[in-house]
């Protein structure tokens, strides 16, 4: 049985950073794509980031290129969101998931999802 669980959300000033986490358990880390989405009240899920097996590939939702990191540590069974210069509208609940597909940024393509991690940011 897998398990995702995120960690790191939290209350903001526009400009400021925040680091998410997210935990996986109950199989090989290394052998999933992971991937970052959020959903605003009201709003569908959208992609932000996913990260490939080793690291070496990376892809970024438009909104947020420039200004947030994906990594992963499969030491750690851990991959980190490093969200820099946010603003009001990155207001959302943030979900991690774990899929088989490089590079999706498709909802339905990931398999495994984590519970979620409130982030807000106050202008």
């Amino acid at each position: 049985q897998v398990q995702l669980v995120e960690s790191g959300g939290g209350s903001v000033q526009a400009g400021g950073s925040l680091r998410l986490s997210c935990v996986l358990s109950g199989r090989t880390f290394s052998s999933y794509v992971m991937g970052w989405f959020r959903q605003a009240p009201g709003k569908e899920r959208e992609f932000v980031a996913t990260i490939g097996w080793s690291g070496g590939s990376t892809d970024y939702g438009d909104l947020v290129k420039g200004r947030f990191t994906i990594s992963r540590d499969n030491g750690k069974n851990t991959v980190y969101l490093q969200m820099n210069s946010l603003k009001p509208e990155d207001t959302a609940v943030y979900y991690c998931a774990a899929g088989p597909i490089l590079g999706s940024t498709y909802v339905s393509d990931y398999t495994y999802w984590g519970q979620g991690t409130q982030v807000t940011v106050s202008s």
